[in-house]
């Protein structure tokens, strides 16, 4: 293909050709949510609406008008959803250790020179605290990384 013929197809950029490619978009978030093929499909079904207004409108300010409505409305929607966060009953769900934080647990090893370990379903974890002997329980106050940092519970 010639540059001309390349040329020549973009001059052909009509509403129709905007309003494909914005199903097409809109379809393919459908199949792979993330809200960005949203936006680039909403971008392209106005950039269609203006071609459909304008006629005359060059491919040249098509094209530039969607991708700058295509970044503004990325961006606008992220700053949008940050100033929102999520309700959830579960907000640790995707941070294992958080749901650890005054968790009663048995040591599997002893802690000595602060450290042991503990075993918490199918997970070993390190523990750091103060020395206690193996199959003590203590008590989990902070998570550092993978660390759980505990306290002992008294004997009763």
């Amino acid at each position: 293909m010639s540059i001309e013929q390349i040329t020549n197809i973009f001059d052909q950029l009509g509403f129709w050709t905007w309003w494909i490619a914005a199903g097409l978009l809109i379809i393919l978030e459908a199949l792979a949510p993330g809200a960005v093929f949203l936006w680039l499909g909403i971008s392209g079904a106005f950039v269609g609406l203006i071609a459909w207004l304008n006629p005359g409108l060059s491919w040249e300010i098509q094209t530039s008008l969607f991708a700058v409505l295509s970044v503004v409305s990325i961006v606008v929607w992220r700053k949008f959803m940050k100033t929102r966060p999520t309700d959830t009953d579960h907000p640790a769900l995707n941070e294992r250790s958080r749901d650890m934080i005054g968790r009663e647990i048995t040591l599997v090893e002893a802690i000595h020179n602060g450290e042991g370990r503990t075993r918490i379903g199918d997970t070993i974890w390190l523990v750091e605290g103060p020395d206690l002997g193996e199959g003590a329980h203590a008590k989990v106050t902070e998570v550092n990384g993978s660390t759980l940092i505990v306290e002992a519970i008294p004997e009763s």
